[in-house]
């Protein structure tokens, strides 16, 4: 399904994720506005982003929450730090995107980042000139330099904290 306006994709285009089934939860307990948010006609929208193959395996490549809407436009935030990572030559998780509230455009993005300034120029300096479309590419003042960025427990990045953090320092 096409996040936006759930509608069905063809095979191999990356979509979001429904799933219906008994094994599927009917509803939460006392919570029907937080039932809407997840259930539609029945399917269970599991905030995955993915792709079916012509055999009918399934390979999740994504999390919506890990998009932000910009200008009606969703806008990837791992391809974008892909893309950072790339830039700066760094095999370890030096930038993490994340989006805070914008009145004009819906979202902002912000990149949190461990460089030091002067490899920061050198990276933007590429990123101005790279494949990305344009409204993916965050504006140099959106960087924001942390000493260390937020995990979980699990090792994974801990996307509430990146929004704490980002929204704590507003740009």
């Amino acid at each position: 399904m096409s996040p936006e306006a759930f509608d069905p994709l063809p095979q191999g285009e990356t979509g979001l994720l429904l799933v219906r089934g008994p094994n599927v939860m009917k509803e939460y307990l006392n919570r029907p506005e937080k039932t809407a948010e997840v259930l539609r006609d029945g399917w269970y929208n599991t905030g995955d982003i993915a792709t079916m193959d012509e055999d009918g395996f399934v390979r999740i490549t994504d999390r919506l929450t890990r998009f932000s809407k910009i200008g009606g436009e969703m806008v990837p935030h791992i391809k974008i730090e892909d893309k950072l990572h790339e830039i700066s030559g760094s095999m370890e998780q030096i930038f993490a995107v994340t989006a805070i509230p914008d009145e004009r455009k819906g979202e902002r993005l912000i990149v949190l980042h461990t460089l030091p300034n002067e490899r920061l120029q050198e990276c933007l300096a590429q990123l101005s000139k790279s494949d990305l479309p344009a409204l993916w590419k965050p504006r140099p003042d959106q960087f924001v330099h942390v000493d260390s960025l937020p995990y979980l427990g699990t090792g994974k990045l801990d996307l509430r904290r990146l929004k704490e953090i980002a929204a704590g320092v507003a740009i």
